[in-house]
């Protein structure tokens, strides 16, 4: 990704300007959403470190292989809330699938610990 090109997590920054920040360790994620769309980002990007680093540690895969993630196309959050220390981002993912356009839908779980917002799990339909 391009410092100067749009962030790919849909919202109306350049990528220096949103998840950037997140992905170089200047910045921490404020929400869920906010975590939620940099980890897309970071999946568009195959920052892996990232991702591993974002993923609460009871949850995490051992090892995160990037290598066969589809070609992302664009991010829609449907819905996004926060009761105290936990939060849920409701999502599509749309990627090609050869020349179609295919979408993975989430309903992802974050946790609020030591600071930080953490990718717990999703559900995906």
């Amino acid at each position: 990704m391009k410092l100067s090109e749009p962030c790919p997590c849909g919202f109306d920054k350049t990528y220096q300007n949103c998840c950037y920040p997140y992905h170089n360790g200047e910045s921490l994620a404020s929400s869920p959403e906010a975590l939620m769309r940099s980890r897309y980002s970071a999946f568009v990007g195959r920052l892996a470190g990232y991702l591993e680093a974002t993923w609460h540690s009871s949850y995490r895969p051992a090892f995160l292989d990037l290598s066969d993630s589809p070609n992302w196309l664009k991010l829609q959050v449907i819905s996004s809330s926060v009761d105290q220390n936990k939060g849920q981002v409701h999502f599509r993912a749309f990627y090609r699938d050869g020349d179609d356009i295919a979408f993975m839908e989430e309903k992802s779980d974050f946790i609020f610990e030591d600071g930080k917002w953490y990718y717990l799990t999703g559900q995906t339909s």
